[in-house]
């Protein structure tokens, strides 16, 4: 069973940095040819994708609003994707939430990328003060 599990959120002044993880179990990041997402969900606003990677070959999507600023990464000899998000600002905050690309499940855009995607984390929390 797919299972991802994301964690390293908090709260951070503007400016700050924060590293996000998410460490997927049930199947083999390098083996797999569906790509990882991270996500995020303000209060009151529909989800958006952030960053999306294909684990195999490393390709990479970005939102337009985190690029330059976020990036994602994986080391899949430890099934985990990452974000790196640095110049946060307040309206990064959000719940943030990692999930497997799938041949079910809804669709959503990351940058030029729109695939399915299933299999949810359960969310970590970043805030960003002013």
């Amino acid at each position: 069973q797919v299972q991802l599990v994301e964690s390293g959120g908090g709260s951070v002044q503007a400016g700050g940095s924060l590293r996000l993880s998410c460490v997927a179990s049930g199947y083999s990041l390098s083996s797999s040819m569906f790509s990882v997402g991270w996500f995020r969900q303000a209060p009151g606003k529909e989800r958006e994708g952030v960053a999306a990677i294909y684990p195999q070959t490393g390709t990479t999507y970005y939102n337009d609003s985190v690029k330059g600023r976020f990036t994602i990464s994986r080391e899949n000899n430890k099934n985990t994707v990452f974000l790196e998000m640095h110049s946060l600002n307040p309206e990064d905050t959000a719940v943030y939430y990692c999930a497997r690309e799938s041949a079910a499940g809804t669709y959503y855009s990351v940058g030029n990328l729109r695939r399915r995607f299933d299999y949810w984390g359960q969310g970590t929390q970043v805030t960003v003060s002013s």
